[in-house]
């Protein structure tokens, strides 16, 4: 069911990834961060397939940005509210994107595979950090306009952050 079909005025974007420990973490904060400036409602989840923690180095290169994951915690799919009501689902890792489940037809299905940044020095996790925020403002974008960027424009938007 559709944001316009619930009678919402936000649109429901959830991002997925195997451990919601990084970068579905960074994705929610950042779609909610340009949402924010942008003044769109975007109400924003992560999940992972698994859960686990959310990892000291996303909490670290976030808030260098001055976004504060703080009160983020590692979730799976099963533990979000009403899981079956997303507008967009966008997955950022290759195993969430295989073992994503079928969506409603009306649910905007994107993915954009990021490197895992775990057991790499901070620099790494800042090149994952702008890359995932510059895909997150494509996305906050393209819903402003009032459509979900394909995921070619996604990805290119977060390869021309891409350093590493």
């Amino acid at each position: 069911m559709s944001a316009q079909e619930r009678g919402a005025c936000s649109t429901r974007v959830l991002v997925l990834c195997t451990h919601n420990s990084a970068r579905s973490q960074m994705a929610e904060g950042w779609i909610r961060h340009h949402a924010h400036q942008t003044g769109l409602e975007i109400e924003v989840h992560s999940a992972g397939t698994e859960r686990t923690r959310v990892k000291s180095e996303a909490l670290t290169v976030m808030a260098e940005v001055g976004i504060d994951l703080g009160t983020h915690t590692s979730k799976r799919l099963d533990e979000i509210d009403d899981p079956w009501t997303f507008d967009v689902v966008l997955t950022v890792c290759d195993d969430a994107h295989e073992a994503c489940p079928v969506y409603p037809a009306a649910t905007a299905r994107r993915h954009v595979s990021f490197p895992d940044p775990s057991g790499a020095p901070l620099g790494a996790w800042r090149d994952v950090r702008d890359a995932i925020g510059a895909m997150s403002r494509a996305v906050v974008d393209g819903l402003g306009r009032g459509a979900v960027p394909p995921d070619d424009e996604l990805t290119g938007a977060a390869a021309m952050r891409v350093r590493t």
